[in-house]
This record gives C-alpha cells, structure tokens and sequence, in this order.
C-alpha cells in the first residue's frame, strides 16, 4: 500500500507565498520522478512541475520564475514553493510520484487527494 498525502494549501491574498508539500508513505523501495499538477474549475488537469531522483526539475512555462519544486529523497517528499500567487493560479493542486515497490519490480504511478489553493482578495 502506498499514500501520496499533499498539505499546504489555502486561501492567500495575491502576491502571496503559500509552499505545498507530499509525503509518500508505505511500501516503497524508491521514487524516480514526483511532480505537481493542478486542475482549475472547468478545466483539465495540467502539469505544473516535474523533479527527478537527482533534482534535475522541469517547469510549465507558466509557472518559470514564480514556482520553484524540490524533494527531500530521504523524507520521499516534494514540495512546491508558490510565490507571487495570482488569481489564475487558483486550482485543485495534486501531487503524483512513480514509485517502485522492490528492487526488481516495476514502477507505478500514484496521485495524491489534492489540496486546494485559493488565490483572491
């Protein structure tokens, strides 16, 4: 059983800072790439961020310069720092990560619930 568990989320003003984080917990032998996604109202989901094992990240071009992701492989955590947030940002943010589960076995993809960020005055 493996649990990809976000926290992080909330309401902030625009122009503010807010850092998400997703902890995978269970059966887990290692993590090759996490990353955050998000799903606005009406919308699909999209990717946000993408980080592998040895930190090499990938962006959005519409988050460059204003979000930065980051793990901690000791902890099988990713975060994602948010900074000057803007009302389009808001969205149902969701973590995933392709966990392998024994050293000779294959990977799989799972998603964490979401937490919602809200940008707005």
């Amino acid at each position: 059983q493996v649990q990809l568990e976000e926290s992080g989320g909330g309401l902030v003003q625009p122009g503010g800072s807010l850092r998400l984080s997703c902890a995978a917990s269970g059966s887990i032998f290692s993590i090759n790439v996490m990353g955050w996604y998000r799903q606005a109202p009406g919308q699909q989901r999209e990717l946000v961020a993408t980080i592998t094992s040895a930190g090499r990240a990938n962006y959005a071009d519409s988050v460059k310069g204003q979000f930065t992701i980051s793990r901690d492989n000791a902890k099988n955590t990713v975060y994602l720092q948010m900074n000057t947030l803007k009302p389009e940002d808001t969205a149902v943010y969701y973590c995933n990560a392709n966990i392998r589960k024994r050293n000779d076995g294959p990977t799989y993809l799972y998603w964490g619930q979401g937490t919602q960020v809200t940008v707005s005055s």
